[in-house]
């Protein structure tokens, strides 16, 4: 499985300094919205990793299949989303039990 991230110039840049080949830079809502379609459609991206405020920025029904996800798991970082999934219950939705407890 591998890693995708879509965003921003300045969100992706860290990424893909890392070596995560699957960037994919946005410049507008439009070009988020086709990547995120895209990378739905990849069945090899386990994990999505996306900025807040550009998922907040998607249709509702894009964004109602980014948190019914289960593949890719989709990880949301930054900005002021606070309706989204934590990390650990993308992780339970994903995996199927609390890996806390």
């Amino acid at each position: 499985m591998e890693l995708a991230v879509i965003g921003k110039s300045e969100f992706v840049t860290g990424f893909r300094l890392a070596g995560i080949s699957k960037v994919y830079e946005t410049t507008d809502t439009n070009t988020v919205e086709s990547s995120v379609k895209t990378v739905l459609q990849d069945k090899s991206v386990g994990i999505l990793v996306m900025h807040n405020d550009d998922i907040s920025d998607l249709p509702e029904v894009l964004r109602k299949n980014l948190n019914e996800s289960v593949q890719p798991t989709v990880v949301a970082l930054g900005g002021s989303g606070s309706g989204s999934m934590s990390l650990r219950e993308k992780i339970k939705q994903a995996v199927g039990v609390d890996l806390w407890k």
